[in-house]
């Protein structure tokens, strides 16, 4: 009865879900028949739970249809045998069956799981069983997903509009958007939020420069996207210019001189403004920062600062004017002059310059001997002030300071100046002009204050007049032996002062009438006057060709007013010896003397002589030089000249005297001769390197005394290098040895092997192994004198005794020896058998001629 209603169910289901789903109209009853709808919330990718009542039934199916389709299809079961789980639910997530329970669980949840699910479950009552149909609308939601924000333009310009978008990549709707602004400083704020993705910033301005995002929300999520910054592209608004130390006028800043200035020029612009200052129209710096270091009065002028942004080539600029304060130059400038023709004083105080101008005023004792208070007068200039004293009977010196102040000085400045006579007495000097047209005397009275007065009296009381200090008289008129006499006159002195000249014609006086110097040496000829004449003189030098001597490089002249020193530099016998005068003269007469130079050669230093020339090496290309001197003359020369040419040689040929040619060699020898200086006198050899070992050279050698040279030397060639053939012998004769060693020790080691093959060899070199042998040469005298003989000793003419030469005897056995001298023959006696018997040996050898 189950089954069969489960069947008829599932068949009417298949074919009639969308009516049932849509109107939950209900079908003829087999059994009781219930329909349940719900609606559940998912979201991709995580977990849901489609229940299918709350008590398990005895057979249940699930069933799955997507939106806009006919197809069902179904996705878990349970008739009686367990729940199954088919493979087509795959699609739509990770679905499982819950235990005890009809509902299912779908992990990782996909988006083709949004859809209607029906759970049919049949319950087996009495007395008829029941079905049910849970209608499970699965909604399945996807979250918002990487929100990005877009802006039409990040760099707008003020006053236009601004799109922005906030793009999603995923997404169920509804979704609400916000925009949200960040400020320079920090702050966040919501300027916008709505339904839509976009919106349009009008009228933008630099309020909005800043960073940016949008917030996307729906029921699932909110994301939030990635900040996009937008700078507003405005200005330049017209420049702040800062002025630093801050003072104003009514003309615009003041500054000090020699103070630092710093100018800064700011302008609301984005991007920042390019900044140029202009002096007076003048472009002086480029920056916004202009610094002067040390600034000066010619500074004084406007200045304009340019701003300019280059991104919209817009500009904008200001003008300041700028004064700069300085003082007056240095300090106040006193002076005491004389007034009244030198009966009374008036102070002077001046300090002139600066800007705005100082003031001065004259401080200290202003009081006279006939006054309590002196008569002060302020002039009409600031800048100037003088007092007028009369003079005190008994006072020598007075002193006065002048205080001056200015806005650009911390400091006052002051200057002193003193009224006091001169403490030396007046001085008289007589000149003449430098075409000697006039004879012009000068009086001083150097040191008072003020200057005092002075005048010319000549002989016979002409003068120059009162207040000149200069007496001009035409060259040669004036008057020998009678003095001049100059009057001097200060405020402070009731008498003149006086003094006189004399004119004289001058004397000269020298050292050495006649000097004499090496050739090569620096000379000084002297020259001075006897006295200091009046007027003074001047001193001329003439060499010896009769011209004016003047500072070269051949003549230096030392000058003082009383005497001249001409050197005669690095004399020359021909050029420098002779007669130089030294002359002068005044306006009253003049005089010469004359000094005899003579420079003389040095003498000629002594021969030398090449004693060795020889390579060194093998290679050709070096020679040793040695040399010695003929004689010992201390001083005698100062150098050598180590000379050598190139000497080539080629073979030529010439004919003989009988009509045959033979070969010869034609040398041809190279006029030049090069030259290896050698400065030190106590050198007598030297090596000549670089040469080219295929040619053939030359080699001299001269001395040298100073600028003397001496006569060269024989030249000579060099040697060839000795060969040593020492080692050459030496190793020769070690190796015969050592060949002869061994040759006789492989010999030796021969016999001694092959002794039974050869007895008599053996035998002969190491004698008999079992029995003592001797042997007794005897050497007959030899009548016929032949060769070989023994030469006879003393004049007997007996034979010579035999010459026995005595062997190695056997230690075991000694037998005397028997011999006959006359016996030609070799005797030995017949072997016994037994080869420990000795055995007796006698040798006769008797010398032969050939």
């Amino acid at each position: 009865m189950v089954a069969q209603l489960l069947g008829l169910a599932f068949l009417y289901l298949t074919t009639s879900l969308a009516t049932f789903t849509a109107n939950a109209t209900k079908i003829n009853q087999i059994g009781q028949v219930v329909y349940k709808d719900s609606r559940v919330y998912g979201v991709v990718n995580r977990a849901v739970i489609l229940e299918c009542g709350s008590t398990l039934p005895d057979h249940y199916i699930w069933i799955f249809k997507k939106p806009g389709t006919d197809r069902v299809i179904a996705v878990a079961y349970d008739i009686g045998k367990g729940p199954r789980v088919t493979t087509l639910s795959q699609t739509l997530g990770q679905l499982s069956v819950i235990s005890n329970s009809a509902s299912v669980s779908i992990e990782r949840l996909n988006v083709a799981a949004h859809g209607l699910f029906v759970c049919q479950a049949t319950y087996d009552k009495e007395p008829e069983p029941e079905l049910i149909f849970y209608n499970v609308h699965l909604v399945v939601r996807v979250p918002i997903r990487n929100p990005e924000l877009s802006i039409s333009d990040v760099s707008p310009v003020e006053g236009s509009t601004v799109q922005m978008r906030c793009n999603l990549e995923n997404g169920t709707g509804p979704i609400v958007y916000k925009w949200q602004h960040e400020s320079s400083v920090g702050d966040i704020t919501d300027f916008a939020q709505g339904n839509s993705s976009t919106i349009n910033v009008t009228n933008v301005n630099r309020n909005h420069t800043g960073r940016y995002r949008c917030v996307a929300s729906n029921a699932v999520n909110s994301e939030s996207s990635k900040w996009v910054k937008l700078e507003t592209i405005f200005g330049p608004d017209v420049p702040q210019i800062q002025v630093t130390p801050h003072s104003v006028t009514g003309r615009g800043y003041s500054a000090l001189e020699r103070d630092t200035v710093f100018l800064l020029c700011q302008a609301q612009s984005h991007p920042p403004s390019q900044y140029v200052w202009f002096y007076n129209k003048s472009q002086v710096f480029t920056g916004p920062n202009y610094n002067i270091t040390n600034i000066l009065r010619i500074h004084t002028g406007e200045y304009t600062c340019l701003a300019h942004n280059t991104y919209l080539n817009t500009r904008s600029r200001k003008t300041i004017s700028l004064t700069v304060y300085y003082p007056p130059d240095g300090s106040p400038s006193c002076s005491a002059e004389p007034a009244l023709n030198h009966t009374s004083l008036r102070l002077f105080c001046s300090w002139s310059g600066g800007f705005p101008s100082p003031s001065v005023h004259w401080t200290g004792d202003l009081i006279d001997a006939g006054h309590e208070q002196a008569n002060t007068r302020q002039q009409a200039n600031p800048l100037t002030s003088a007092v007028i004293l009369l003079p005190s009977g008994g006072r020598t010196s007075s002193s006065f300071t002048c205080t001056g102040s200015h806005l650009a000085l911390r400091q006052t400045a002051e200057c002193r100046t003193r009224s006091y006579i001169p403490p030396a007495e007046p001085v008289c000097v007589a000149y003449v002009t430098n075409n000697k047209q006039y004879l012009m005397l000068t009086c001083s009275w150097d040191g008072g204050a003020p200057k005092a007065l002075v005048w010319w009296e000549g002989p016979g009381g002409n003068g120059a007049g009162e207040n000149s200090n200069i007496l001009i008289l035409r060259y040669g008129t004036a008057t020998r032996g009678k003095p001049y006499t100059c009057h001097a006159k200060h405020p402070l002195l009731n008498q003149t002062k006086t003094c006189r000249l004399t004119l004289e014609a001058p004397v000269l006086l020298t050292q050495r009438r006649i000097v004499s110097v090496y050739e090569g040496s620096d000379v000084q000829l002297t020259c001075n006057l006897r006295d200091n004449y009046l007027p003074a003189n001047e001193i001329t030098w003439f060499n010896n060709q009769g011209l004016s001597v003047q500072d070269t490089f051949k003549y230096r002249l030392l000058r003082t007013s009383t005497w001249v020193n001409l050197t005669v530099r690095d004399t020359e016998q021909v050029q420098d010896s002779g007669e130089y005068r030294c002359t002068t003269s005044n306006a009253v007469g003049g005089t010469e003397i004359n000094v005899t130079l003579v420079v003389k050669r040095h003498p000629m230093p002594p021969n030398a002589t090449v004693v060795r020339v020889a390579y060194n090496s093998r290679y050709r290309n070096e020679v040793d030089v040695e040399w010695k001197m003929e004689s010992e003359e201390e001083g005698g020369w100062t150098g050598f000249w180590l000379e050598h040419r190139w000497v080539s040689e080629r073979p030529g040929r010439r004919g003989s005297s009988n009509g045959s040619k033979e070969q010869m060699e034609e040398r041809i020898t190279y006029p030049v001769w090069y030259r290896d200086i050698i400065q030190d006198p106590r050198v007598m050899s030297h090596t000549v390197g670089n040469l080219t070992w295929t040619g053939t050279y030359e080699f001299r050698i001269r001395p040298v005394n100073h600028r003397t040279i001496g006569h060269p030397s024989a030249a000579k060639t060099p040697a060839e290098p000795r060969f040593n053939i020492y080692p050459a012998v030496v190793g020769a004769a070690i190796g015969g040895m050592l060949f002869a060693a061994i040759l006789t020790m492989l010999l030796l080691v021969y016999i001694i092997r092959n002794r039974n093959n050869n007895p008599r060899l053996h035998d002969l070199l190491f004698g008999s192994q079992h029995s003592q042998s001797r042997e007794n040469i005897n050497l007959p005298e030899d009548d016929g004198g032949s060769e070989g003989g023994i030469e006879e000793i003393g004049g007997s003419s007996s034979p010579a005794p035999a010459l026995a030469l005595p062997r190695a005897a056997s230690p075991l056995t000694t037998s005397p020896p028997s011999a006959t001298p006359s016996a030609p023959t070799t005797s030995q006696a017949p072997p016994t058998g037994d080869d420990d018997e000795p055995v007796s040996v006698t040798i006769t050898v008797k010398a032969t001629g050939p």
